[in-house]
């Protein structure tokens, strides 16, 4: 089974990390949720869930995940200044991992300068900004293209799981 990271900080979309990391551990994938501090208890935006990062960006390595998953909502927004956190996802790109971000999530892969000539969605609010790092965008439930899955918002949360469980 696949080593999953879920890159994660306050304000996140409830269900972008709830449905998505419930779908990861039902399959039977191994989860992990890093955060910018180890052992920090991160909260969603509209108060339904909480999470406790297991690992800090610091102590992680891009080797040892098949999978990156950045949800949405406020929380890219904390990620993406973080260098560590943009050179953690450069690198899994580099590999070849599958890095999967839903509405805002892709605001990571625009910092980590990963979305050159790539084809992806985001929430209709950063489609300027995919644009603008060199992305085709489309407006589509969720889109595919090499290691790369976005999706738009929680109504595509089913097409999202269902992507990356296909590439896992």
């Amino acid at each position: 089974m696949a080593n999953i990271c879920f890159l994660l900080a306050d304000d996140y979309e409830d269900s972008e990390m709830k449905s998505p990391y419930d779908a990861m551990n039902e399959a039977g994938h191994k989860t992990v949720i890093v955060g910018l501090e180890k052992g920090a208890e991160l909260k969603g935006k509209r108060g339904t869930v909480s999470y406790t990062s297991d690992l800090s960006i610091s102590e992680v390595k891009a080797d040892d995940y098949d999978a990156v998953i950045i949800p949405g909502g406020s929380a890219p927004e904390a990620l993406r200044v973080n260098d560590e956190v943009v050179e953690f996802v450069k690198q899994a790109n580099e590999q070849g991992k599958v890095i999967a971000g839903i509405c805002h999530g892709p605001q990571v892969m625009i910092s980590a300068d990963i979305l050159k000539g790539v084809n992806a969605t985001s929430y209709i609010g950063i489609r300027d900004d995919l644009k603008n790092a060199g992305s085709d965008f489309l407006d589509q439930e969720v889109v595919v293209d090499g290691n790369i899955i976005t999706s738009r918002t929680p109504q595509d949360e089913p097409a999202f799981i269902r992507e990356i469980l296909n590439k896992l």
